[in-house]
């Protein structure tokens, strides 16, 4: 049996999307390796002017692969892949030698993208696989989406967690035997998992709204931001974070125009229904006492247009102002140091967000190998310490 190693990236998502990978040949086993020794480790091999997730990638994969867990003949390392300027998609090239250096050779990279790069490596994708992922990651906007809104009020410290680990179990169940994957099968269990967070007993504390927004790997994993959620939280924050499916319907919306004729096809088809798909998911959880961002087209119509889809490109205007409107008038944008998207558009459209923002405020942070925590949480304080 292959055993399929996930770096680190969606922290919420992870632990049901590895469920898509699984088959009777291979096991998927998401990396957990943290703590600065991972970085340490990456920067033997990266150079540090490359995207900060270069480094930590090339980390945690390397620290897995000297534990001595795995049988390295039968190891292979999954790479997700934007196949656009972003500069993520030229890591296989980079790792590859890395492996082969330290003696590697016979651990495989696998590419996950719909561009057809990296084709000699490229991860088979079933129609299973698509089910379970999309499946996989509405459930885990729920719990992400739930979890962020109950922890701040719960009166019992941990319960959140404990709905979320026991949702986990309940769903990747669900997911191994293909149950509850038909779309009446996915709302009915997103409604089973707002009610269960709605019971939650909780207290009307005093917090301040704020949204994360930025590239995708400093919104989503606790690895590249630092614990961001985590912090934020101890200082009595109610964090947003928006769901993944927007990103996604974000990608396939602006992404998929160059692929081969059968992928924009198909992509065309798991938009439209992923959009409907959408709405409804979005009215659970209203329905249910909870708050989410529009649908994806609503948020769309709310960016600053510059043509730019690279990285996250316009998409975080659009998360921003969504954010505002919701509520969350105070935005973090988080960014790794080296995204030359981010660098070039994130930065450049931060002071039009804000004059087009009236009554809400943005802060960038950088997140990078060369700066230490003390520095980042000094400019996040900024935020929070600003009379709105």
């Amino acid at each position: 049996m292959e055993t399929l190693l996930i770096p680190a990236l969606l922290d919420h998502h992870w632990p049901l999307l590895r469920w898509a990978f699984e088959t009777r040949d291979c096991r998927a086993v998401v990396l957990e390796e943290e703590g600065p020794g991972v970085e340490e480790l990456g920067l033997r091999y990266m150079h540090n002017d490359l995207c900060y997730p270069f480094v930590l990638i090339a980390g945690q994969v390397l620290s897995a692969l000297r534990s001595g867990r795995y049988d390295l003949g039968h190891t292979s390392v999954l790479i997700s892949q934007a196949a656009d300027g972003c500069r993520g998609s030229c890591l296989i090239r980079l790792l590859r030698p890395v492996l082969d250096r330290e003696g590697y050779f016979q651990v495989k990279l696998r590419s996950l993208n719909a561009r057809g790069l990296e084709k000699s490596c490229a991860l088979p994708v079933t129609p299973v696989m698509v089910l379970r992922a999309a499946a996989a990651a509405f459930w885990g906007d729920a719990l992400m989406l739930l979890g962020n809104q109950t922890r701040p009020y719960e009166v019992s410290p941990g319960e959140a967690d404990r709905l979320t680990e026991k949702w986990t179990a309940l769903l990747s169940g669900d997911l191994r035997r293909n149950r509850s994957l038909t779309p009446w099968g996915i709302l009915r269990r997103c409604r089973e998992i707002a009610a269960d967070f709605r019971a939650v007993p909780k207290e009307g504390r005093k917090t301040q709204k704020v949204a994360v927004v930025g590239e995708l790997y400093t919104k989503y994993c606790g690895l590249g931001n630092w614990r961001l959620e985590e912090y934020l939280e101890r200082q009595g924050c109610e964090v947003g974070v928006n769901g993944l499916t927007w990103y996604a319907l974000y990608y396939i919306d602006t992404h998929l125009g160059e692929c081969p004729l059968p992928v924009r096809l198909a992509g065309k088809t798991l938009r439209a229904l992923a959009l409907d798909f959408q709405k409804r998911f979005v009215n659970v959880l209203r329905t249910e006492g909870f708050s989410a961002l529009p649908p994806y087209p609503e948020v769309k119509a709310l960016a600053i247009p510059s043509g730019c889809a690279l990285g996250c490109g316009w998409f975080l205007s659009a998360e921003a102002a969504a954010w505002v409107r919701e509520g969350h008038r105070k935005v973090l944008a988080a960014m790794p140091f080296g995204c030359l998207p981010g660098h070039i558009y994130a930065r450049g459209i931060y002071a039009r967000l804000q004059r087009e923002l009236p009554g809400g405020l943005v802060v960038g942070v950088d997140y990078d190998a060369s700066t230490r925590e003390g520095t980042v949480q000094n400019r996040i304080r900024m935020l929070l310490d600003t009379e709105l």
